[in-house]
């Protein structure tokens, strides 16, 4: 494998753009929403890029996200910040793939839990944080839901950045833990995910923090977009029939439409795409609402509620953008009850052992959903996102004891 490191890739950025109204913008200096209050898109010359890049030299790069150099918008090494990222894998869920009479290899898990700080946020945070670093940024603030404060917090200390982190305050303690441990300046909430980025926005002329919330600057989408890249690549420059995400700000079903439209500009891949599924719970859905209805926006959802914490998202700023990809593709949105998120969660950690997080927990019962109603069928090959280690959610008390003082029940141990 060809190592990322001590050299130069070439930068192909030519310029950001407004993702509502198509307005061009500087691409070498800070920035956040466009003036429309939207997301900010990198453009890169497709061009130039696919006569200096081929698929087999990025092939024989090691693992992890920053072999994707040429895509990304850093421009110096020295920039990036890597901490041990890995290609995370495609796995089979044989034995729940058998009881819903589908071939093992149609249904996958891509487990996004064995990247750094334990989840897909580490994606989009990694790259943020170089670019803050490339700007000369020294203090970054966020809301997050957990894993995305875990995440920045980890790769700005490594970058030597100051960082402030909202959370609402029934965030799980490990979360909050783990961030103010990787050194963040942590603060529980009492509200939720949008009411702690109120404060981060009401708070930027006083502190002089710069706000990387969800969309709200470009470049998490860029990071996210690495997981449409890795796909594409781990399935021979192939697409699934469809994928499956947990979806609450939505930045990575975003970024993933973005890679593929990248792929195919730069003749990679061709015209086919997957139906991307956005998955939400039914305590929180304001994307499945609007797109019931035929909206391309979302009001923001009242009284938010689900113990899927990474998916309790009231209002996305790129809810447009979700939508677009949704239909844009032929896929649906849908709303996952708890009970049934944590009964797949169990299920299948029970049956093939592997430990969802909640959130891809609910993308494997939206699966099983859309086997039994019709909306995909069992020869058609789907990517489920896991996008955490199960390891950072609360899990069930085990009860069971034995007292080694006392005459031990052999056959009731081999009857469970």
């Amino acid at each position: 494998m060809t190592s990322l490191k001590h050299r130069e890739y070439p930068n192909f950025v030519t310029h950001l753009e407004c993702s509502l109204t198509g307005e061009k913008y500087e691409a070498g200096i800070p920035q956040g929403l466009s003036k429309a209050g939207r997301p900010l898109l990198v453009r890169y010359d497709l061009d130039k890029m696919a006569s200096a890049i081929t698929k087999e030299e990025i092939e024989a790069r090691e693992g992890g996200f920053w072999r994707y150099r040429e895509f990304l918008p850093v421009t110096k090494s020295e920039n990036v910040i890597a901490l041990g990222e890995t290609t995370t894998p495609l796995m089979q869920l044989p034995t729940m793939a058998s009881k819903l009479s589908v071939n093992s290899e149609r249904l996958i898990v891509k487990d996004e839990g064995r990247l750094p700080t334990g989840s897909f946020k580490a994606r989009g945070l990694a790259l943020a944080v170089a670019m803050a670093k490339e700007f000369g940024l020294q203090h970054l603030a966020m809301p997050t839901n957990g894993n995305a404060g875990a995440a920045m917090a980890a790769y700005a200390s490594h970058a030597g950045l100051k960082t402030t982190i909202f959370c609402p305050d029934d965030t799980p303690e490990i979360n909050i833990s783990e961030i103010e441990l990787q050194g963040a300046s942590v603060y529980k909430v009492n509200g939720l995910i949008n009411d702690c980025g109120k404060i981060v926005g009401d708070g930027k002329e006083i502190t002089g923090w710069f706000d990387v919330s969800t969309l709200k600057e470009p470049y998490r989408i860029e990071g996210k977009k690495t997981m449409g890249l890795e796909i594409a690549e781990q399935m021979g420059w192939e697409l699934p029939d469809v994928i499956f995400y947990p979806t609450g700000g939505g930045t990575g079903l975003i970024g993933m439409w973005k890679a593929f439209d990248e792929l195919e500009a730069i003749g990679w891949i061709g015209s086919k795409r997957p139906r991307m599924v956005a998955v939400q719970a039914t305590g929180c859905a304001p994307i499945v609402k609007a797109f019931e209805e035929g909206k391309e926006h979302a009001p923001v959802w009242e009284n938010a509620y689900t113990a899927a914490a990474g998916i309790r998202v009231p209002v996305a700023v790129g809810d447009f953008l979700i939508l677009r990809a949704v239909r844009d593709s032929g896929g649906f949105a849908v709303a996952i009850p708890d009970d049934e998120i944590f009964e797949a969660r169990d299920e299948v950690a029970r049956e093939d052992g592997v430990l969802l997080c909640p959130e891809g927990a609910a993308t494997f019962a939206a699966y099983k959903r859309a086997l039994e109603e019709g909306s995909i069928k069992p020869n058609e090959t789907a990517i489920l996102y896991n996008c955490a280690t199960g390891l950072k959610y609360p899990m069930p008390k085990v009860e069971n004891t034995i007292d080694r003082f006392k005459p031990i029940d052999y056959n009731s141990l081999i009857e469970k």
